[in-house]
């Protein structure tokens, strides 16, 4: 494979950092605003894009491989160590993409940190409500009469 078959596979897996990047932030937004109605539609867009980086990232491996075999490395050489083994101006390409791949998963790491403790808060802040909430309902008995709804059950045996 060339560098620029390799570089093509780097900026795609870059622009999909920044899609997961994006739908992250919508997810945080989701659930900063208490617009619980589609934080599943959120988290299944960031399943979605994690399932596509996984894809580029398995054809990112293979292609460098065959770069770093190119410049005589060893497989799973490191995009530090093709940068550093590349040719002008490959190095500076080689190395940006390295930089932003660093920016990019500190923010991503940041912002999954950040949404999973707003996740926590808002599933214990539920269950405290689910625990607060009086167990003995007001409804009314078979005569009409206002009931606390404990009561015993009944079994109805439908063939008398």
């Amino acid at each position: 494979m060339s560098m620029e078959g390799l570089t093509a596979l780097l900026w795609r897996e870059r622009r999909l950092l920044e899609l997961l990047l994006f739908k992250l932030d919508v997810e945080q937004l989701l659930l900063t605003n208490g617009r619980n109605r589609w934080l599943a539609h959120a988290t299944d867009e960031v399943t979605t894009v994690l399932d596509e980086i996984r894809t580029v990232e398995l054809g990112h491996a293979v292609e460098s491989d065959a770069v770093a075999a190119g410049l005589g490395l060893a497989p799973g050489a490191t995009l530090a160590m093709l940068a550093a083994a590349a040719p002008a101006p490959w190095d500076t390409v080689l190395g940006e993409h390295r930089d932003a791949f660093l920016e990019l998963t500190h923010q991503i790491g940041a912002l999954a940190d950040d949404n999973r403790r707003l996740l926590t808060a808002a599933h214990r802040s539920a269950q405290e409500t689910l625990l607060a909430v009086d167990r003995t309902v007001q409804t009314y008995d078979a005569q009409g009469h206002a009931g606390n709804g404990v009561g015993t059950a009944t079994l109805f045996d439908a063939s008398l």
